[in-house]
């Protein structure tokens, strides 16, 4: 059987598709289970079950945002290896997805409202990194993850002591955001100049503050 070519059509369908089912699937099927397990769910005031929920949402915004990076620069790719090791990246960022919407679930809470700004905007910015080449594409991840990387080193410091479902969440999700970043080191990266980093700095504490509430 020999695969038929897509289409410029069947390519935007596969992107909207791809960001519908990011945007508005907030517990998507996980590949893995939840690494929360059976840890047991401690006593959470009202107070103490907010601030969790707040911690997971900008979390799970986090996964919107990658998942949208991640696809935009598939999208454009020029090398299919390039290509390969993005959608690979997403798929796991899904599970990520998955375990966030499912703790927000039991935190009684839900996913940002603005993800559809949100994955629209990370969309944008991989889609340009990828047409200005594949080694600067590659850097954009090596930046986007080790900032991922140390906002989850936070939210393990800040998650209430008894949430330790939540913690340990984020703490396998922390592990495979730096070897994503390693992956892409491997691969080539050119890390990005300033004041790039700097400037996605500024807008991921926007998007934190944000989801946090929001």
């Amino acid at each position: 059987m020999t695969s038929r070519l897509l289409s410029p059509l069947d390519r935007v369908l596969i992107e909207v598709e791809r960001a519908l089912e990011t945007i508005f699937v907030a517990t998507p099927a996980a590949s893995q289970p939840s690494p929360a397990g059976d840890t047991p769910d401690g006593e959470l005031d009202d107070a103490a079950r907010r601030h969790a929920a707040g911690l997971m949402r900008v979390n799970h915004v986090g996964e919107v945002c990658a998942q949208a990076l991640y696809f935009g620069q598939a999208a454009v790719a020029r090398e299919d290896s390039m290509r390969v090791q993005m959608l690979a990246a997403a798929a796991e960022e899904t599970d990520h997805l998955a375990w966030c919407g499912e703790r927000l679930e039991e935190l009684d809470s839900r996913p940002s409202l603005l993800n559809p700004l949100w994955y629209a905007g990370a969309y944008a910015i991989g889609a340009v990194a990828g047409l200005v080449g594949d080694r600067l594409s590659l850097g954009f991840v090596v930046e986007t993850e080790r900032q991922v990387e140390a906002h989850l080193g936070e939210h393990l410091e800040t998650l209430p002591p008894g949430d330790e479902r939540s913690r340990a969440i984020v703490r396998r999700m922390k592990d495979d955001e730096a070897r994503h970043a390693d992956n892409a080191l491997a691969a080539g990266a050119r890390l990005l100049p300033q004041p790039i980093p700097t400037l996605m700095r500024f807008a991921s504490n926007v998007m934190k503050t944000v989801a946090y509430r929001v």
